[in-house]
């Protein structure tokens, strides 16, 4: 197996530490940068009784309205089953419903109710400070320009050769 891969003694190997040169560096940072936003994130959240997961589905929600619950897995990259936990959770606490699709009773869209609207903006205000914390250590108009940059990173433009 080793006589297939090539062993080049002068690149840089993987080492999770900054100023780490190897090809998986970035890989590795946006990893150490997503967990830390989500445990800061899921801090401002757990307060309000809810979890990422279920603030993801509330996001899809309140940007495209009703949805069928393989599109929300689509776009939240949960499998079916997960998907129909969080729905569930969002049922029992009164968050989003189901209903039918005209045209289609095997098909239920999922809907976010009046309650759902207002934890979603309550999740907005409880996670302000936090948003502040995470980027407290950077210079001024950086916090703007990371976010540029990872935008641009994670939505490349269509002639880019976008994933």
């Amino acid at each position: 197996m080793t006589a297939d891969v090539p062993h080049e003694t002068s690149s840089s190997r993987a080492t999770d530490r900054p100023g780490d040169q190897s090809p998986f560096a970035l890989g590795l940072l946006l990893r150490r940068a997503h967990w830390r936003a989500q445990t800061v994130m899921t801090e401002a959240l757990r307060p309000l009784g809810i979890e990422l997961r279920h603030f993801s589905v509330l996001i899809v929600l309140v940007n495209r309205g009703p949805t069928v619950q393989r599109d929300l897995a689509a776009a939240t990259g949960t499998d079916k089953a997960g998907i129909m936990r969080v729905v569930d959770d969002l049922e029992r606490k009164g968050l989003a419903v189901r209903k039918a699709v005209p045209g289609d009773r095997r098909v239920r869209a999922v809907e976010i109710t009046p309650q759902g609207m207002e934890l979603f903006d309550a999740a907005h205000v409880a996670a302000e400070p936090q948003a502040r914390r995470l980027v407290a250590g950077l210079a001024p108009g950086e916090d703007a320009q990371l976010v540029d940059l990872l935008t641009r990173f994670a939505h490349p433009a269509e002639d880019e050769g976008a994933v």
